[in-house]
């Protein structure tokens, strides 16, 4: 599955330029100050790369998952421009990111029964190609 999916991303096509990335940007990265402007967190990851992957966590979890409402992922869509699922590289990418959330949450699987009974699911669910709607946000 790994090397399908990376000969498949070195065929990808951006749409957007090159910009910064916060490579892990999620509703969980943004917290509001005292003021209540948004502060964006968890900078670890911070690059220069293609932007798509950036959009990809939001679109996943209004699309594959149904963990933000089609209001809340419009209002998403509008404010920065661009759909990511409307690229013709997105079930590539969002393949990839599926799959780096499951080796993500496996680092936990020999401690925490929760997290393991959890990647056990999601990897059943990517052999088998089903639905992503029952994966548990972590």
């Amino acid at each position: 599955m790994a090397d399908d999916l990376e000969a498949e991303y070195s065929r990808l096509r951006f749409a957007l330029p090159v910009g910064h990335l916060h490579g892990d940007f999620n509703v969980g990265n943004v917290l509001r100050d005292e003021t209540s402007h948004p502060k964006v967190i968890d900078l670890d990851g911070f690059v220069t790369g293609p932007r798509e992957w950036d959009l990809m966590q939001t679109a996943m979890y209004y699309d594959s998952f149904g963990w933000h409402t089609e209001a809340e992922y419009a209002d998403f869509v509008a404010g920065y421009g661009f759909d990511v699922r409307e690229w013709s590289g997105y079930a590539v990418l969002r393949s990839i990111r599926e799959l780096l959330m499951v080796t993500w949450l496996s680092q936990n699987a020999g401690t925490d029964s929760r997290a393991a009974d959890e990647v056990e699911k999601r990897v059943e669910t990517l052999r088998s190609g089903g639905s992503r709607r029952n994966w548990a946000p972590f």
